[in-house]
């Protein structure tokens, strides 16, 4: 797949040195991107506009698919509450779906069921994505009701005492996934009682303290258009989009103003990764521990190593952590690695379960493997498989309109950027052994943070 230039457009390659936010006159279209086959054949065309109030959408229209994906990403989440709102984005999102001022919860329901749709949301520590996927031909359709949920939701006082108590089971759920648990304890002790430490859903106190009017003026606040951003991927008509938005979206006035669009502002800043151990006893069959460090920040151009070292770890079944661990040791049923990344803050880390009496061998192991990488790096036939590894993943990932849809709205509200599929596999191509090396050393040298939930 190429991505050659043409009069008027911009490829992902031009928009390494671009931003995606560079001034066009309010409510036209440019064309961000376009994507050819091998044999000359329009496979992708992606397109931008800046509605009034500073909302953006952004589309793909992919050839030769018949669905199509719809995203609003709202540029707040967890880390945006001050402790006496702790919970209140994920309250939000919830409430989100209880009913306008022109449709019921149960309206928003059928509608979409009744095309075969599927809608859904969820809050992350820096965003908030309520998203749809239904046949191209019903994109309006699910346009028009994300519109309606977004702008105007009613906040029903009898609607929020519902959804408090259906928030408290869904806390009480992930309490009782030691999963869950071990990677909530790793945060509190990476980053303490801060906005990143803290879960997004809140606790059992700060969902019973919230009140309506707490909720309804975090919604007045935050859902503004200049930190909103429609997305569409797929069996899409970028105009008829626009014009669908610009209806659904302006209901009440919602689009009126002249802001400009703003990337996500954090107002507080994240703490370094603080070292040291916590642990929870709880009466299990195995031990859940996490063990991490401090990472790399969303921008940071040593993502694309981060993302082969990782890989190399514990990616896969060709990982050193699942060849050591699992299969010359037999150490753990399941052990990976990870690395997520914040606008400030990242961490990097190995997550493992084991039987109690198994529990030392497989701290000692892990660290053993992390030590190792530090002292020597990888060698140049795990970097060549760590990237072809990402590589395919990265294709194979992006063959579906919601994957699509997702690159585009993330793009859109948090990196100002979209690289092109083929700039983004050159990146991973060209990452080096020796670069490896360098960023293993600096990342597993430093201090680390464990989580540990299981029995005594």
């Amino acid at each position: 797949m190429s991505t050659p230039r043409h009069p008027g457009t911009t490829t992902g390659r031009q928009l390494a040195a671009g931003r995606l936010s560079l001034p066009q006159p309010l409510g036209t279209a440019r064309t961000v991107e376009t994507v050819h086959d091998e044999h000359g054949q329009l496979t992708s065309v992606v397109r931008r506009t800046v509605l009034p109030g500073g909302l953006r959408v952004i589309t793909e229209r992919m050839a030769g698919v018949r669905s199509a994906s719809v995203g609003v990403w709202v540029g707040v989440g967890s880390r945006d509450e001050v402790p006496r709102l702790h919970g209140c984005s994920h309250f939000l999102e919830h409430l989100l779906f209880k009913g306008t001022r022109d449709r019921s919860a149960m309206d928003l329901s059928v509608e979409l069921d009744a095309v075969g749709g599927e809608v859904n949301a969820y809050t992350a520590k820096e965003h908030t994505c309520f998203h749809a996927r239904v046949l191209g031909r019903d994109l309006l359709l699910a346009v028009d009701v994300l519109g309606d949920m977004v702008t105007s939701s009613r906040l029903d006082p009898a609607d929020v005492e519902a959804e408090r108590e259906v928030i408290l089971d869904e806390i009480a759920m992930h309490d009782d996934d030691p999963d869950d648990v071990v990677h909530e304890l790793l945060a509190l002790q990476a980053w303490g009682d801060s906005p990143l430490g803290r879960s997004i859903a809140g606790t059992e106190a700060s969902i019973e303290a919230l009140t309506r009017d707490q909720v309804a003026r975090f919604y007045r606040r935050h859902y503004r258009p200049s930190r909103t951003v429609v997305a569409a991927a797929g069996d899409v008509d970028h105009d008829a989009v626009v014009a669908q938005v610009t209806s659904s979206f302006g209901r009440g006035g919602w689009l009126q103003g002249d802001e400009e669009p703003v990337l996500p502002q954090r107002t507080t800043r994240a703490r370094p990764v603080r070292p040291g151990e916590r642990r929870e006893v709880r009466p299990l069959e195995q031990v859940n521990l996490v063990l991490a460090v401090g990472g790399l920040t969303r921008s940071d151009p040593r993502r694309y190593a981060l993302g082969v070292l990782n890989t190399a770890l514990g990616g896969g079944t060709s990982s050193r952590l699942f060849q050591e661990v699992r299969e010359r040791r037999g150490l753990a049923y399941s052990v990976y690695s990870f690395a997520s990344h914040h606008d400030d803050a990242g961490l990097v880390g190995v997550s493992a379960g084991c039987l109690p009496g198994k529990y030392d061998e497989l701290l000692a192991t892990v660290r053993g493997e992390l030590r190792r990488l530090a002292e020597e790096g990888l060698s140049a036939e795990e970097v060549s498989r760590g990237q072809g590894q990402l590589r395919g993943g990265l294709v194979l990932g992006l063959e579906d309109s919601g994957a699509r849809m997702s690159r585009l709205g993330k793009a859109e509200l948090v990196h100002d950027e979209l690289l092109g599929v083929e700039e983004v596999v050159e990146r991973i191509d060209a990452v080096g052994v020796e670069e490896v090396r360098a960023l293993a050393a600096e990342l597993f040298r430093r201090p680390q943070a464990l989580a540990v939930v299981g029995p005594a």
